[in-house]
């Protein structure tokens, strides 16, 4: 087999098994789990040092204020400079951010009651299943509304 019938060989067995690592919008969808994960940690991380500085003196759901600021600050700046790369507006991308994040929240507080009450399940499984498929819709937020490209088709460059 010749290196061309070698390529593409590897292009079909990648695209007739769905994998999509080669191609850009999924290289977005992997950056977003791995931001992700990195955010969950820095968030932890943050109320941990801010409880632990100010918890004798500060309530601590008062504390869980500044951390999210800083937690969403931290993720919109991955979002804008690895996940999507856009070259957009910094002050409307930051807020049309915190748009996405609080839709996300909303959802996953009907979601979570819903599949307790609604369908009597755990709510330790219910919140697992309902963060899953808030991630996914979040990811299609922040990609088409929070960093949107002001190109038609509507994708982040």
């Amino acid at each position: 087999m010749s290196d061309s019938s070698w390529q593409k060989h590897l292009e079909n067995i990648w695209r007739t098994h769905g994998m999509c690592i080669l191609r850009e919008p999924c290289y977005a969808f992997w950056r977003y789990l791995l931001t992700g994960a990195w955010n969950t940690l820095f968030g932890i991380g943050i109320y941990t040092l801010l409880y632990g500085l100010l918890g004798d003196r500060v309530h601590y759901l008062i504390l869980g204020i500044p951390a999210n600021i800083l937690s969403i600050t931290n993720a919109f700046l991955c979002y804008k400079f690895f996940v999507f790369k856009t070259k957009g507006n910094v002050l409307r991308e930051y807020l049309k951010c915190y748009v996405v994040y609080g839709a996300g929240s909303l959802t996953g507080m009907v979601l979570l009651a819903l599949l307790v009450q609604g369908l009597g399940m755990h709510p330790v499984a219910a919140n697992i299943l309902g963060t899953v498929i808030v991630i996914a819709f979040s990811y299609f937020g922040h990609k088409y509304f929070s960093f949107r490209s002001g190109r038609k088709s509507g994708h982040a460059s």
